[in-house]
């Protein structure tokens, strides 16, 4: 098990457009996200270094994001020598990596989203809509 693993996330570049005429409506969309962490290669006895890349694409067409980087992660060098052996022998790297990289990149493209003023590439929470009852209740009927 990992024990302390130290992530510094860093873009190096961002590149987005909205295809979509501003004065049109928006239509019902998919949107595709794609997280590629591209290798991990060892920098320093105590430091990984791990190549990213987001792209999110919108159909139909509407935009295009991508956001490309670098994660720093520090740790002791044994920590460091074990994420780098199990990546050497084709295992994942570990969540604490991944998700860190996922929170910065995910929260940027939120904020380049409402840049272009397309919907943002999370999933917004749905409300459910109230219930209606779906036969007549049993029972003695009292109205008048």
């Amino acid at each position: 098990m990992v024990k302390m693993l130290r992530v510094s996330v860093f873009i190096s570049n961002v590149s987005a457009e909205r295809f979509w005429d501003i004065q049109k409506p928006i239509p019902p969309i998919k949107i595709n996200t794609n997280l590629n962490l591209v290798a991990v290669e060892k920098k320093a006895e105590g430091l990984l270094e791990v190549p990213f890349v987001l792209t999110i694409n919108y159909a139909p067409s509407v935009a295009q994001i991508s956001l490309k980087g670098r994660a720093h992660v520090t740790g002791d060098k044994d920590e460091i020598r074990k994420v780098y052996e199990e990546y050497k022998g084709k295992k994942p790297p570990p969540p604490v990596i991944v998700q860190s990289i996922s929170n910065v990149v995910f929260v940027e493209s939120v904020l380049i989203s409402r840049t272009l003023h397309v919907p943002p590439p999370i999933p917004l929470p749905k409300i459910p809509q109230a219930k209606k009852p779906s036969k007549v209740p049993s029972g003695p009927d009292y109205r008048a």
